[in-house]
């Protein structure tokens, strides 16, 4: 069994939650939303993130609008719509209940 392989369907499962969860106090471009989930030491690549990113916006959780910058191309700017506020508060109790079932099966003696 590669641990590597389960440790990267770990971490996947809650990126939707963990990108939803970045824009939910402010829009953001994609180097910010990586930068965040980097500094929190969840190491993504941009490969992923894209199509994600993506998926959330046809699913109409995400909008994003373009922004000129001026140390290079225009940026695209995230951010939730209200359904994607909805969706994410309903993910925030999900998690909770997740976590806290997790934390009690695994720290049995």
């Amino acid at each position: 069994m590669n641990i590597e392989n389960t440790k990267a369907q770990m971490r996947k499962g809650v990126l939707e939650f963990c990108i939803l969860s970045v824009l939910k106090e402010k829009e953001a471009y994609t180097s910010e939303i990586l930068d965040t989930l980097k500094n929190a030491r969840l190491l993504v690549v941009e490969g992923t993130v894209y199509p994600l990113l993506t998926r959330l916006k046809n699913d109409g959780l995400l909008n994003y609008r373009w922004e000129e910058s001026t140390s290079g191309p225009p940026r695209k700017y995230y951010e939730l719509t209200e359904l994607g506020k909805t969706f994410l508060n309903e993910l925030n109790g999900t998690w909770t209940e997740l976590s806290d079932a997790v934390n009690i099966i695994t720290n049995q003696k």
